[in-house]
């Protein structure tokens, strides 16, 4: 049956919600989970794993035609860096993508295909592209929960703003929304706490569990005494290596991670202890939770009675006297968990914020960037009982239903009316005065809330009667008559009943003032940073160095404290202000079935989020409506060189003129614009394309000519310069001979002289016969002397640098030469230092460098050096004129040069890996089992020096901290002697090096000490980081074990069996 598997339902000849409906089953029983409407994408969760995101799968969507390949989320992600690049039809701009569904439909893992399939479109050879993929596992493990409607669900919102500049990718930011702070202190049945918990609990090893101070997961109240299978465990602890390695990509240094555990660690300990009243109206912790309290006071850094001290009772100053006010212990374990709340919810903060100062754009504030954001967000919830955070959900929820109407019916149905189209109005569930009913000032429900959040003594009672005496007329609101304090909101997917009970508290979001003058003090610099930020008007951790421009930007007083409602509905409105700025693209995420089962869709579940997602009108719309709607200018500008003229006047006529020329049919003319179908952009950018590709061959052509003609110009002119060169040899040989004969002649004439006077002078005697006189031998003829010579073959000279440069030379003597020369001298030396002080520590191994370091060699070097050796031969050599190190590698069929870059916080990685290792002995070490990408080739043979007398690495050997050849020499005798005569009485020679005065010897042993100690620090990197406080923190983790076990044994004693110190129970949102 052929119409049912239509890849695009735009095209369905019936369309109805049968017809849609048995072409989703269809296409979903064949796991084709991705299926178009016009420009949109659907996509159906199959809770199972399908090959359709591997390596070749990509490739083939990257700058593809879209009716070439099936419906894909490459696809979407391919169009939208097309568009955000100029060539799908518009000039450049800036793009969003929605996605959108149910908790379960698929969002979380469409947005990591996305970003992943970008970073594969902008691939420039650097580290950013990993670092920026990395950021989503670091995100998920402290947002994410286990919920009863999905396993992996999001409990915040992101929006991720990718910076291009080109094609390539300089930068991100990530914006973050409503953490769902409440989950730390309570979650409902079937659900769990954040991720990062269990992963701390699994992957920790238990000498830092005991550093950290932490215990099994039943131990912790917060967890409600969760255990952990041993398949759970191994699959925690891999997750918890992913976020520690994701921190490494990124750039966390060690330090602020081990201050990050410690903190999480506090906040499970924190919530360990319990009161008791005590004498008078004071409070007391239990006996059982008095470990806990030091536990979690030396976990946060800061005194064990002042942390009791906030948490029983509060302290504040009228008219200059200060007044102590005791808790109830309902408000002592209300303080309690607010701590937890704000601590986590602050340390979520500041990752976002961290994140965002190590990938914001290292380029010029001139320089404008492009944007691509993907919008992943929570959700429409609908639980058993719904909260305060579900409200905030499905009010987001309600947003992008709005702004998906706006772009797909409402703007579009309005532009049709205003340009007098022949047009159908198609009616659609326009959600508009839900969202009034919720943001409406001064009588919206947030409104409203706020309100009561302002009076102390009001309660959630009051709040609920103030909403059915306003909104009981409104439509999309119901009264619930009710013990406990309800009501009911008519969504737009589904009619959700909320209980008020702790809206007010959770609005408000207090702590103690003493709490936050306390954490600020503490020993922790992070948990003291984490309170002493400011917080912006969307509710986020500001950064340090953007502090300044954020509260310029909001023009907001940081120190009026504003309530969580009003900061998520002013950060509503900052990301659909971005949105409304951008072309977006739409990703409609469908749940199969409630049970998260594969290969089973559930009819009546499907049709219900169809319908409220109005996409039986979506279809409609993408079918009949024009979803391209360009002015004559702007269309006239983009497509006039499809009529290879130039001035073309942008107006009416001209844009006939050229769509009459391209044959396209199916549009439509308005009175100020074009009309055209969502396949129209793709069509012209075929045609674009094709003149694109004809451009370049004629400039393949001429560039070809050009230089061409340049280059026999230029052999022209090296045959003249030689062929002066050759006369000017030619004439001066000639002039000197002349010379040389005259002066022969002059010698001889004045021989001959002196001779006859001698003859004059001597008397006379018979003739002596003179020796004969040796002829000067003729001088070489030169190569170019003349035509005697045009017989010899020519010989090829060796290149050298004193021969006079030709014009092929590209200026290789000369003054640039002599500056390019400096320049990479320097670079060496920089290298060599930056190699001495930051790395030599590092790399040296007992004494000496490792067999495969060669230190500062060329490329070429290190490729002869392995020319002969076996597939697998590896060397790591230092960059000369960069401060990392290059790893060579011999291939099957060449070398392969792999670039280790080194991070920001002293991590290793080669260039386009995901994973950051410590030292490069790591590194080496994982690479002989991991392959290295994209060849997953692995280090088999490490290459040895070329030479033990003279190794590679001798500029750096004077680094070592011994030198080998030295180490086996005895102390010379006469060295002795001499010093002997200068040595104070009291000491032996045996103590003096017999190579260095004494005073040299003793700093020479001091450098070589603090070198060792450097090693071992670098070779046991977690003797380094530690919590600050963490002997007590072992001191109070010593005295809970020794009271759980004081219990064990009592239980045991009498026949009790043994349980835990606290119980989970029943707890209440008050």
């Amino acid at each position: 049956m052929e119409e049912p598997l239509q890849e695009d339902l735009a095209t369905l000849s019936e369309l109805n919600e049968k017809s849609l409906l048995e072409s989703l089953s269809q296409r979903f029983k064949q796991d084709k989970i991705y299926t178009y409407i016009g420009d949109i994408l659907l996509a159906v969760n199959p809770f199972k794993y399908l090959p359709l995101y591997e390596k070749e799968v990509s490739e083939r969507y990257k700058f593809h035609d879209k009716k070439a390949l099936p419906p894909h989320i490459f696809a979407v992600a391919d169009r939208a860096y097309q568009s955000m690049m100029g060539r799908l039809g518009t000039g450049p701009m800036n793009q969003c993508i929605v996605i959108s569904g149910e908790s379960g439909a698929g969002k979380t893992e469409s947005t990591k295909l996305l970003l992943r399939h970008l970073m594969e479109l902008c691939r420039a050879n650097s580290q950013l592209e990993q670092q920026i993929l990395q950021v989503n596992p670091l995100l998920e493990a402290f947002g994410n929960a286990q919920t009863v409607m999905n396993d992996n669900s999001s409990r915040f919102g992101k929006y991720i703003q990718l910076r291009f500049l080109g094609t390539s990718v300089k930068g991100a930011k990530i914006n973050e929304y409503l953490l769902e702070k409440s989950r730390v202190v309570q979650q409902d049945e079937g659900e769990r706490n954040f991720h990062i918990f269990y992963c701390m609990l699994a992957g920790i090893c238990p000498d830092d569990k005991d550093i950290y101070g932490l215990l099994e997961p039943q131990q912790y109240r917060y967890l409600n005494g969760t255990s952990l299978s041993d398949d759970m465990v191994n699959r925690w602890s891999k997750k918890y290596a992913d976020v520690c390695n994701a921190m490494d990509m990124v750039g966390f240094e060690e330090q602020e991670k081990v201050d990050m555990m410690t903190i999480l660690a506090g906040i499970l300990s924190l919530g360990n202890i319990m009161f008791e009243p005590g004498e008078g109206d004071a409070l007391k912790v239990t006996e059982s939770s008095v470990g806990w309290l030091k536990a979690a006071a030396g976990q946060f850094g800061v005194q064990e009675e002042e942390l009791l001290k906030s948490l029983t009772c509060t302290m504040s100053v009228t008219r200059g006297e200060a007044i102590r006010r005791l808790h109830s212990q309902q408000q002592a374990e209300d303080a309690r968990d607010s701590i937890a709340k704000v601590a986590y919810g602050r340390v979520f903060g500041w990752i976002v914020s961290k994140v965002n100062e190590l990938l914001a754009p290292n380029v010029d504030p001139d320089v404008e960037l492009c944007e691509i954001g993907i919008l992943d967000i929570f959700g429409f919830e609908n639980f058993a009982v719904n909260r305060f955070e579900q409200l905030c959900i499905n009010l987001a929820n309600e947003q992008l239903q709005f702004f998906f109407n706006h772009h797909i019916f409402l703007m579009e149905q309005r532009e049709y009316k205003e340009e007098q189209l022949d047009w159908e109005v198609i009616s659609y569930k326009d959600n508009k005065p839900i969202l009034d009913l919720f943001l409406t000032k001064p009588i919206g429900i947030l409104s409203l809330l706020d309100e009561q959040s302002a009076f102390p003594q009001a309660t959630d009672r009051n709040f609920v009667d103030k909403l059915n005496s306003k909104f009981k007329s409104h439509p999309n609101y119901e009264v619930v008559r009710s013990h406990s304090p309800t009501f009911t909101v008519v969504h737009y997917a589904a009619k959700v009943q909320y209980n008020s009970v702790g809206f007010l508290e959770r609005n408000r979001d207090t702590i103690p003032a003493s709490i936050r003058g306390l954490f600020i003090n503490s020993v922790t610099p992070l948990l003291s940073l984490l309170f002493a930020a400011t917080i912006s008007r969307t509710g986020t951790l500001m950064a340090r160095k953007a502090k300044l421009a954020q509260i310029a930007e909001d023009n907001f007083n940081s120190t009026r404290k504003q309530s969580v409602g009003a900061q998520f509905k002013h950060s509503l409105g900052v990301l659909m202000e971005k949105m409304f700025k951008a072309s977006p693209h739409f990703i409609r995420c469908i749940k199969p079935n409630r049970t998260k089962s594969p290969n089973d869709l559930d009819s009546n579940f499907v049709m219900d989020q169809l319908r409220y997602n109005g996409l039986l009108e979506t279809i409609r719309i993408r079918r009949d409506g024009f979803s391209w709607r360009p002015t004559f200018k702007e269309f006239a500008e983009r497509y006039s060189l499809l009529l290879l003229k130039t001035d073309i006047p942008p107006n009416r006529e001209s844009c006939m003129y050229i769509l009459n020329n391209t044959r396209l049919t199916g549009w439509t003319c308005g009175s100020s614009r074009l009309f055209f179908k969502y396949w129209h952009q793709a069509e012209l950018a075929r045609l674009l394309d094709r003149l694109g590709r004809a451009a370049i061959v004629i400039q393949k052509n001429f560039r070809a000519e050009i230089c061409r003609k340049r280059y026999l110009q230029l052999v022209e002119e090296m045959r003249r310069q030689m062929q002066a060169q050759r006369e000017e040899e030619e004439r001066l040989q000639r002039k000197e001979e002349e010379e040389m004969r005259k002066q022969l002649l002059l010698e001889e004439e004045k021989r001959r002289q002196q001779l006859i006077e001698q003859e004059n002078k001597r008397p006379v005697s018979p003739p002596v016969p003179l020796p004969r006189k040796k002829k000067p031998e003729p001088r070489p003829r030169s190569f170019f002397s003349g035509p005697q010579s045009a017989h010899l073959a020519p010989v090829p000279r060796p290149r050298s640098k004193l021969f006079e440069a030709t014009p092929f030379d590209n200026d290789l003597a000369g003054p640039a030469h002599e500056e390019r020369a400096k320049e990479k001298h320097k670079q060496r030396r920089n290298t060599i230092r930056w190699f001495r002080e930051t790395q030599a520590g590092k790399v040296v191994q007992n004494g000496e460098f490792p067999c495969w370091f060669h230190g500062m060699i060329t490329r070429r070097q290190a490729e002869d050096l392995l020319t002969d050796k076996p597939l697998g031969c590896f060397l790591v050599r230092v960059g000369q004129s960069r401060e990392g190190y290059t790893l060579t590698f011999r291939g099957a069929s060449r070398c392969r040069h792999y670039m280790i870059e080194m991070q920001c916080n002293g991590k290793y990685v080669i260039l386009g890996e995901d994973r950051a290792h410590p030292s490069l002995t790591d590194l080496v070490q994982h690479h002989t089992q991991v392959g290295i990408k994209p060849f997953m080739e692995l280090l088999t043979v490490p290459c040895g020096q070329s030479c033990d007398q003279q190794p590679d690495y001798e500029e750096l050997e004077y680094m070592l901290p011994s030198p080998p050849e030295h180490a086996h020499r005895g102390p010379d005798p006469v060295a002795q002697e001499l010093q002997g005569l200068f040595m104070p009485p009291d000491q032996t020679s045996g103590a003096l090096h017999p190579n260095k005065p004494p005073v040299l010897r003793r700093i020479s042993d001091h450098r070589r000490q603090l070198d060792a100690l450097s090693n071992q620090q670098q070779a046991n990197p977690k003797d380094k980081a530690r919590p600050r406080l963490y002997p007590s923190i072992r001191l109070a983790m010593r005295e809970i074990q020794q009271l759980q076990q004081q219990f064990s044994d009592s239980a045991e004693q009498t026949g009790v069996a043994p349980g835990y110190l606290w119980a989970p129970g029943k707890r209440t949102d008050s």
